[in-house]
């Protein structure tokens, strides 16, 4: 532990610390939500279990051991005790699952998003589009090997194409799959969730600071699983602007184009008046009759 101590206070933002053994820092509010889950609820109660189980065994060992207690009790049951280590059990999981569901529903309480990012994975890339900016979609690989040498980057996590978000925005993740299922982990900001062919999966976050964040694929997904990095770069709203003009979008939401008005139905042509005078047939004379069919006839054209 105390060999530890340095790592602890050089934990890297964004990416693993060689030799580190705690969580990655935050840089997000859910992640910090998680972080709590695992620094204050589970890990004080797996230490108390630890310990006791540890404490029991020892007792066993050395108290009933045959040099110690060559003559064994005769009872196998003790209701008191087997009450305990029934009850005691139900009591700590309870207790777990209520901050446990408290954490679950902030994940599923997505605030009203500024952005949506759809990703979609394929063997082996990561494939993103803006589509409320109109930024199409664009392949992510992962950054070769020389090159993440020569700009001094993490071999295997930068990527070609990163992620572009903006800082202090609610992000939200509209995540899908084009042939096997994958999974976009981002420890940073506390997320894992799979990417499954023909269905669409959700989660979100808001970056709480600038920089690079890096993540992987945590789904198997074939021989070149371990080369699809995930790569976000969270930047100032100025310069996401910037790179949203750079792909060709826009910042101005797209506003649906109207119907085209339906052409007016042809007007029913008019019945005749009752005062209209009826034109005589050929060969009557005024003093004869009109005949009820041809005075109906004007009115039925």
């Amino acid at each position: 532990m105390f060999a530890a101590a340095p790592t602890w206070a050089q934990d890297l933002m964004g990416q693993p610390t060689p030799g580190g053994i705690t969580l990655q820092p935050a840089a997000s509010p859910l992640k910090h939500d998680a972080h709590f889950f695992h620094d204050v609820i589970l890990m004080p109660i797996i230490t108390a279990i630890t310990l006791l189980v540890l404490g029991l065994l020892a007792w066993i060992v050395f108290r009933y051991n045959k040099k110690a207690n060559p003559t064994p009790a005769r009872w196998s049951h003790n209701t008191t005790v087997e009450i305990i280590w029934t009850v005691l059990p139900v009591v700590i999981l309870v207790f777990i699952s209520l901050f446990s569901f408290r954490l679950l529903f902030a994940y599923h309480d997505m605030p009203s998003p500024d952005l949506t990012v759809k990703v979609t994975g394929n063997q082996w890339n990561w494939a993103y589009e803006y589509p409320d900016q109109g930024v199409a979609e664009y392949i992510s690989n992962m950054l070769p090997e020389e090159e993440a040498k020569a700009k001094g980057v993490p071999y295997r996590l930068a990527a070609t194409e990163p992620m572009v978000v903006p800082v202090g925005k609610t992000v939200q993740l509209v995540i899908t799959a084009s042939d096997v299922i994958h999974a976009v982990a981002l420890p940073a900001f506390g997320l894992k969730t799979d990417a499954v062919p023909g269905r669409i999966n959700t989660t979100w976050f808001k970056a709480e600071r600038t920089g690079v964040f890096y993540g992987q694929c945590s789904e198997l997904c074939g021989v070149d699983h371990a080369f699809m990095p995930l790569e976000i770069r969270v930047v100032t709203q100025a310069q996401f602007e910037q790179w949203i003009a750079s792909k060709g979008g826009s910042m101005t939401p797209k506003v649906a184009e109207p119907a085209a008005a339906a052409p007016a139905a042809a007007a029913p042509a008019p019945a005749a008046d009752a005062a209209t005078p009826v034109a005589a047939p050929v060969g009557a004379t005024a003093d004869q009759p009109v005949p009820a069919a041809a005075s109906a006839a004007p009115a039925a054209q």
